[in-house]
């Protein structure tokens, strides 16, 4: 056990270790929460009123896993909710979208097949097709000249895993070139649409359903904790992977469903999206906002997203930043190498619906103004 713990104190030596530390009382530009949802009252009252109506008598927890006796009516209605909501046949709802991720690529991918992955996935697609026995390789970030090449060696079934908007740069998967190419091989497209879901396509749809071709998508995953300002997470195809699911991913069968209240917030913050859309409206004019007024700034992203950067090469560098910022009450977060390539640490700063035009014109400035 002690070898063990030498990695964490190599870690501890190279300044890098992780901690946790709360933001209460800063000015939010650093977590998920992009329409500002997560501590929205009137959507709080909303999910109060959902649950109740269902559940009169209150159910703290759902008692076990969906398949002994964690499943309630209930569930089913919130999974036909979205499937409609999303335009697909069906969907499962999963406990987080690392759960979700998970459950599909360790479990419908079979020996002999092959996964093929963008470099900058997430760590939860990552894990899920290294407890896969397929064969599964990498191609170069959004190279799709890369992703060819290696489509024309794969054996077996094929899966190729991208996301939509990717987390640490806040660029976007050519979505548009990338599903032909997919397609013109026979292989099949798994798209995680954890960070444009609520905030892109019709109503909050997600990228896919903005770019028009969701439908062309057999295996999409969408995520409630970030736009949504919820919990939770949803697989979303043909009723027939659903089935395939409920039947042999792991994440799913084994463990306990989420609780009454946490299918009701899924429930209420759907149909809130789609009743208050000027969240959306706030967020596309803060992004822009952010974009004028970095200009031609060295250093700073200029993305169609609510996911920019300030790229500050060097751990210390990034940190003593990230610190300076933090002491005026803002809060960001440095991205350090290893999690980031070796002289591209930054700062990753979420834009939201919330945060005033003023607030980010003073985030700038103070960035800008650790230099002189």
């Amino acid at each position: 056990m002690s070898s063990i713990f030498k990695k964490l104190a190599a870690r501890k030596e190279e300044g890098i270790v992780r901690s946790l530390r709360a933001n209460e009382g800063q000015v939010d530009f650093s977590s998920n929460d992009y329409l500002g949802m997560a501590a929205n009252a009137v959507l709080a009252s909303s999910i109060d009123q959902i649950y109740k109506h269902y559940f009169p008598q209150p159910i703290n927890g759902s008692g076990g896993s969906r398949l002994l006796a964690g499943h309630f009516n209930f569930y089913e209605q919130v999974e036909k909710t979205l499937a409609d909501f999303f335009e697909t046949e069906a969907v499962l709802i999963f406990n987080s979208g690392y759960a979700a991720n998970l459950a599909l690529l360790s479990s419908l991918p079979q020996k002999g097949d092959t996964i093929l992955m963008d470099e900058y996935i997430h760590a939860s697609l990552k894990d899920g097709a290294r407890l896969s026995f397929a064969n599964k390789f990498s191609f170069r970030h959004n190279d799709l000249v890369d992703l060819e090449n290696k489509l024309k060696k794969a054996e077996g079934e094929i899966y190729v895993v991208a996301e939509s908007l990717y987390s640490m740069d806040g660029d976007f998967a050519p979505l548009e070139e990338l599903q032909p190419l997919v397609s013109r091989y026979g292989a099949h497209l798994v798209i995680d649409e954890a960070h444009t879901t609520g905030i892109y396509g019709r109503g909050g749809r997600g990228f896919l359903n903005e770019k028009k071709i969701a439908a062309k998508v057999p295996f999409k995953i969408y995520t409630f904790g970030k736009a949504m300002g919820i919990h939770g997470a949803c697989i979303a195809g043909s009723q027939e992977l659903k089935d395939y699911l409920i039947n042999f991913a792991r994440p799913f069968i084994y463990t306990t469903a989420m609780p009454p209240h946490a299918f009701a917030s899924v429930y209420a913050a759907f149909l809130y999206i789609q009743q208050h859309p000027e969240h959306k409206e706030l967020l596309e004019q803060n992004i822009q906002h952010w974009n004028e007024t970095v200009g031609q700034a060295s250093g700073f992203s200029k993305n169609e997203s609510p996911i920019q950067t300030y790229t500050y090469p060097g751990n210390d560098n990034i940190r003593a930043l990230a610190q300076a910022v933090q002491a005026e009450g803002y809060d960001v977060r440095p991205i350090l190498s290893p999690t980031v390539k070796e002289g591209t640490e930054r700062l990753r700063i979420c834009l939201h619906a919330n945060n005033t035009p003023t607030q980010i014109s003073i985030l700038i400035q103070l960035i800008t103004s650790f230099h002189e």
